[in-house]
């Protein structure tokens, strides 16, 4: 595109101006912009699908630009991370920081450590090392994978991110081929794919106790407006049959999830749905300044052994409350209860909140009305969609801390805080689903509840980037929480978060050696065993910008703009 030539000389009225060129000295008129140049998105996609469309995408070069992700394309993992797992903004870095800024593409990938996999793709391969666990670089503690040079006869390796050359362990050690690479090397998936996981000792487990399976609890607003429009009864209806269909592990004939059931306005009511029991007991917790749980025993139970008992309590709740004329409604204590059960429990999981209007009830996590139309289109008009610094900061930690995410369905009839209740969701890798008008998107609620309950998903997850020498990982993006600079916590991963990552330079990158990066997902299955993720991906690096922008992936980059502004 040509946006036209070099101003000529200073213009008429500025200081220092001097007399203009006669015409037939001017330079060349300047264009305007043709936007008949400009590529048309629908017909690029287009373009691609019709290049890439049904084809193997084969992960076995470096610095690879993928499909885009409008393609149906099929992943064969090569050696580099697939591209569902791991996208780049550009797969050919700057070779320097000027370079970088002068180019002005950000330097980012975008990770979705569980990304869903197409039936047609083979799973990750799962890696058993024993109790000495994963081998990995003595220096940067990178984890054993395709990129290390094993030198010596197999006796030593060489680290790809720090070049550190470490020993072999005895149980860990195989002969080379004649071209320097391990006779096992199609063996080990480490050695050979882009991601795998290994299953981690008990030293990453916390308080080097094997975790629990994590639970779900359910949390019904049972306020006024929720009973009066249908709400509840709607919820209820729809968790009897939903509740059959927890996710589960391959193989495994009933998901092990534990399942917990808590309603509210300004109080707490909290169920005990044993299976020994004929009927569902309630308790009520009127004290919503020191929360704590009144049972432990019945409250947290498997699905299929209290199906009876848990079918009574969601028919008896609309009927339960139909009489309610309480408006006023708690938020953070609901919460905070969630956060003591899985304390109780010593397990992580997941809260799913039903929610309909703003908490103004006297407890902790009163917000107050912010909505100042006389701030709309002033400088202060960001504040509106600030959080109040509140009770809601120190539950986002406690709640990262536990294990325990957050998702919040609301319901709003008029002006809710919702930059404020999100909050805890945001910084725990939950979700937040609004719905103006439950009586026209009733339908659009169950679709997402029911995917929302069903999506595969990691508890008490910790994610850590490792880059090769000259280049680094600055800024993370994402529904997370972060301790120091490079952990990233989330209470909860599913199979659709992703988590933005930003890089700077340190130093000259090499045109030769090109670049690496490696993801490390530290995380809980849903069975309650600990795992590790990881996927690695290499890119090329390049002195010229054309390359730059040659390799630049549009989708990463909007992806990056929309987080990061």
């Amino acid at each position: 595109i040509n946006f036209g030539g070099h101003m000529a000389g200073p213009q008429p009225g500025m200081p220092g101006a001097f007399p203009a060129a006669p015409a037939s000295m001017a330079g060349p008129p300047q264009k305007k912009m043709d936007l008949d140049s400009i590529p048309s998105t629908t017909q690029v996609i287009q373009d691609d699908r019709v290049q890439h469309g049904g084809q193997i995408f084969c992960t076995n070069t470096r610095g690879q630009v993928p499909p885009l992700v409008t393609t149906d394309f099929t992943v064969q993992d090569q050696g580099n991370a697939s591209p569902r797992f791991m996208r780049c903004t550009t797969y050919s870095l700057p070779c320097t920081a000027e370079l970088a800024k002068q180019c002005q593409v950000p330097l980012a990938a975008v990770i979705k450590p569980l990304a869903r996999l197409p039936k047609k793709e083979t799973p990750l391969c799962v890696v058993n090392h024993g109790d000495s666990g994963p081998v990995r670089c003595n220096r940067c503690k990178a984890y054993m994978c395709p990129f290390m040079q094993f030198i010596d006869g197999g006796r030593r390796f060489q680290c790809g991110f720090c070049s550190c050359v470490n020993e072999v362990p005895d149980s860990y050690f195989q002969h080379l081929d004649h071209l320097g690479r391990r006779v096992d090397l199609y063996q080990r998936p480490e050695l050979s794919l882009g991601s795998y996981e290994f299953e981690a000792t008990i030293d990453y487990c916390k308080k080097n106790h094997p975790p629990n399976p994590p639970a779900y609890i359910f949390m019904i607003d049972v306020s006024y407006n929720n009973i009066k429009s249908g709400l509840v009864k709607m919820i209820c209806e729809e968790l009897k049959t939903l509740l059959e269909k927890l996710p589960r592990e391959e193989g495994m004939e009933n998901s092990p999830i534990k399942v917990g059931f808590v309603t509210y306005n300004k109080v707490l009511h909290f169920y005990n749905v044993k299976s020994s029991l004929a009927q569902p007991q309630m308790m009520v917790v009127s004290d919503t300044a020191e929360m704590f749980i009144p049972l432990l025993d019945g409250f947290l139970v498997n699905y299929q052994e209290s199906s009876a008992v848990i079918a009574n309590l969601l028919g008896q709740i609309p009927d339960m409350f139909a009489d309610t004329n309480e408006s006023e409604t708690v938020f953070a204590p609901v919460i905070q209860a969630g956060v003591e059960a899985f304390k109780a429990a010593e397990c992580s999981g997941k809260l799913f909140i039903f929610h309909s209007s703003m908490p103004t009830a006297d407890a902790p996590g009163r917000l107050k009305n912010r909505d100042d139309k006389k701030l709309v289109n002033t400088e202060k008009e960001k504040t509106l969609f600030q959080p109040q610094k509140s009770v809601y900061e120190q539950l986002s930690k406690d709640c990262v801390l536990t294990g325990c995410c957050v998702d919040l369905f609301l319901f709003p009839s008029q002006y809710v805080d919702l930059a404020s209740m999100a909050d805890v969701t945001s910084h725990t890798g939950g979700s937040v689903y609004k719905y103006n008008n439950f009586l026209v998107h009733g339908e659009h609620f169950l679709r997402d509840l029911r995917k929302d309950v069903q999506k595969s998903i990691g508890f008490e997850a910790v994610m850590r980037v490792r880059t090769s020498t000259g280049f680094r990982a600055t800024d993370f993006y994402g529904a997370i929480h972060m301790n120091n600079t490079t952990d990233v916590e989330m209470a909860a991963v599913d199979c659709d978060k992703a988590v933005t990552v930003e890089f700077k330079h340190d130093d000259t990158l090499s045109v030769e050696s090109g670049a690496l990066i490696q993801c490390a997902l530290l995380y809980t299955t849903i069975s309650g065993q600990r795992r590790l993720r990881i996927h690695n991906l290499s890119l090329n690096c390049s002195s010229q910008l054309s390359e730059v922008y040659r390799s630049s992936e549009t989708d990463s980059l909007i992806n990056f703009f929309a987080k990061s502004g």
